[in-house]
């Protein structure tokens, strides 16, 4: 019989334990853990800013009111933080009356509450390194709280999976930005790497400092794509413009081995390949389209596609693409393949924040696209390629004056603002000039003219372009462009001299001329279309 007590006494007492952790639980989530805080950390920096006035100075960057746990706390930061806004003194005496007057003194504990504080610490000479844990807990706090959204939001089965994806990259990318910032650096420290740099390249003699276009000129006037550039490419339809960035980006992959990845929002993936191979090969378009390869022909495709084969070129031909995804894509290839450079084809058909929809302009949205595309170039320490459309004012212009400009950009205050250099290409032989304005031909001749170049010059740069083969090349020395074959002696590929007059045979329906015409989604649109 006692040891039937003993049972039951010993199963009446798990059962309260049971029952007490399980309120315990409820009370602090559910989960039996308490979210990351360092309230004594939280006290130290709170009396430490009453104890010396220049504090403040050292963590405004690192913390703001919702970093703090404790509600109170949060109440005496903002306090603080209006003290210094209105450039008053920061002490017991300041912050008691500034609470006051927000009528949250009593709330905080009162008088007595904050004269504690100050008594936690003697000074703040270690606040910078304790406001940084505070934050890191805070960041902690936030993560747990967008993941908890994450998962309630992934079982509700009437939710669109692409707006979760979206919405939570959004969630963890706001986090970083938020809370995590370069700290400023002194002059020494800079001019130190700024010397370093110019030592690395003192003995370089191609003058190049950034990722090769493998374009001469184009090279010589721009140093290469620089990291951490935005780099807009702007031209009408027909101008060539898949086909100049497709060149840059086999240069960059198949001669010099840098990782470049394309994202392609027109064209299929294959499509694009199969320019690639057109220039790599010299196989006109139109016969690689119908497959209609002499037998040699199928001998010189097969020798020559090796290279490109094994070239680090990663193509995404994902439609509709956001600035989400893109950046999200962006960050995994750098990871994975260490890209060198990322190629946009093009602006226009990106989107923007989906929560956008419905409310703003287009306008609006292209400002979100190219600050993005600016931001992973800044964050990747990468040069950004985007591709970008111009209006048709270009074509309503009298006369011979069809060259773009800056103003000629879609929706170009934002984009304008956010390029580090501005491209536009031209090809006078499309609007029917046989001459240029010295009276040399320009049957094949395309310009790059460089409208904007944020750390460099500006300036024209004549191309040839081979439209049956889809590539820009340099210009012979009898164009007046730079002489010899900018792919390097002994590379059979992109290297044969090309009479310029055989690169446009009829032109008049897509700018291949006698190659394959590949019209743009945007020919037909009006003036007033979203894009």
């Amino acid at each position: 019989m006692a040891t039937e007590n003993e049972f039951s006494n010993n199963m009446a007492g798990k059962t309260n334990f049971v029952k007490k952790r399980a309120s315990l639980n409820n009370l602090i989530g559910g989960l039996g853990k308490l979210p990351p805080q360092a309230l004594d950390l939280e006290e130290a920096v709170l009396g430490a800013l009453m104890l010396e006035k220049n504090a403040l100075s050292e963590i405004i960057d690192i913390l703001k009111p919702d970093s703090f746990y404790k509600e109170s706390h949060q109440k005496i930061y903002e306090a603080i933080f209006s003290l210094f806004q209105q450039t008053s003194p920061i002490d017991l005496l300041t912050v008691t009356t500034e609470l006051r007057k927000m009528g949250a003194l009593e709330m905080v504990g009162g008088a007595y509450y904050i004269t504690q504080l100050t008594d936690r610490v003697v000074s703040a000479a270690n606040i910078e390194y304790h406001a940084r844990i505070i934050s890191q807990k805070y960041i902690q706090r936030e993560l747990i709280k967008v993941s908890t959204e994450i998962i309630n939001s992934s079982y509700d089965e009437t939710a669109d999976i692409f707006d979760l994806l979206d919405h939570a990259e959004k969630s963890l990318f706001d986090i970083a930005q938020n809370n995590l910032r370069r700290d400023s650096r002194k002059m020494d420290d800079i001019m130190r790497e700024a010397i370093s740099n110019l030592e690395l390249l003192r003995d370089r003699t191609d003058g190049l400092t950034g990722i090769p276009s493998g374009l001469t000129a184009l090279d010589r006037m721009t140093s290469g794509w620089q990291p951490s550039d935005l780099v807009i490419i702007a031209a009408r339809p027909a101008m060539g413009k898949t086909a100049f960035v497709l060149s840059v980006a086999r240069n960059a992959a198949v001669d010099h081995q840098r990782a470049v990845a394309v994202f392609s929002l027109e064209m299929s993936s294959v499509q694009l390949v199969n320019r690639l191979i057109a220039g790599e090969t010299e196989i006109e378009q139109e016969k690689l389209k119908k497959g209609n390869l002499a037998d040699h022909e199928w001998q010189q495709l097969h020798s020559r596609i090796g290279r490109l084969t094994e070239a680090p070129l990663i193509i995404d031909d994902t439609p509709a693409l956001n600035v989400f995804e893109f950046r999200a894509k962006c960050r995994r290839l750098k990871a994975q393949h260490d890209i060198q450079m990322v190629i946009v084809d093009y602006l226009q058909l990106m989107h923007g924040k989906s929560e956008g929809k419905g409310g703003g302009n287009r306008e609006q949205e292209i400002g979100s696209i190219s600050r993005a595309l600016k931001s992973v170039a800044k964050e990747l320490n990468i040069p950004v390629l985007a591709l970008s459309q111009l209006s048709r004012a270009v074509e309503s212009r009298p006369g011979n004056s069809k060259r773009p400009m800056l103003s000629d950009l879609r929706e170009s205050g934002s984009i304008e603002q956010d390029a580090d250099m501005v491209l536009f290409l031209y090809r006078p032989e499309y609007y029917g000039l046989t001459e240029d304005e010295e009276g040399r031909p320009t049957a094949g001749v395309g310009e790059v003219i460089i409208a904007k170049h944020r750390n460099g010059e500006t300036g024209i740069v004549p191309l040839k372009f081979v439209g049956k083969y889809v590539k820009f090349v340099d210009l012979e020395e009898d164009f007046g462009g730079p002489a010899g074959d900018s792919f390097g002696a002994g590379q059979d590929s992109f290297s044969s001299a090309i009479n310029p007059s055989d690169a446009f045979g009829n032109f008049g329906g897509g700018f291949d001329g006698g190659g394959i015409t590949m019209p743009s989604r945007m020919n037909d649109m009006p003036d007033d279309a979203p894009f």
